[in-house]
């Protein structure tokens, strides 16, 4: 595996953008279920209850990405890893703001330290 290239200021700034941009968090992985009561993963802003509400049973604007919708069959990643892909989604509303925020904190920390040190380490 290569490691990938340093991200840009550019690439920060675009991140910061998008994550200020997209619906405010925290977000939350919801298990659903469709009007066929069939399995539907969500990303929400409000917490799971556990429940397993049935659509029309909760509401739609709480919800800002679906990893599995069975019925109609349209949302349904072929690797099967719905719940994984929705904790990453709801796990990245607040990671990457925070990510960005360190990179840049260590970047001014390197940027901070004398070039002498730097070349000790």
């Amino acid at each position: 595996m290569t490691t990938p290239a340093p991200l840009t200021e550019e690439e920060l700034d675009e991140l910061d953008e998008l994550a200020a941009a997209a619906t405010p968090g925290p977000w939350f992985v919801r298990a659903l279920d469709d009007a066929d009561a069939m399995n539907l993963v969500a990303v929400s802003t409000v917490p799971d209850s556990g429940l397993g509400e049935r659509w029309p049973g909760f509401d739609h604007g709480e919800i800002v990405a679906a990893t599995l919708v069975q019925q109609p069959r349209y949302v349904d990643a072929a690797d099967e890893r719905w719940d994984e892909n929705a904790h990453f989604i709801a796990a990245a509303r607040e990671s990457v703001p925070r990510l960005v925020a360190e990179i840049r904190r260590l970047r001014r920390q390197l940027e901070a330290t004398p070039k002498h040190d730097q070349e000790a380490n």
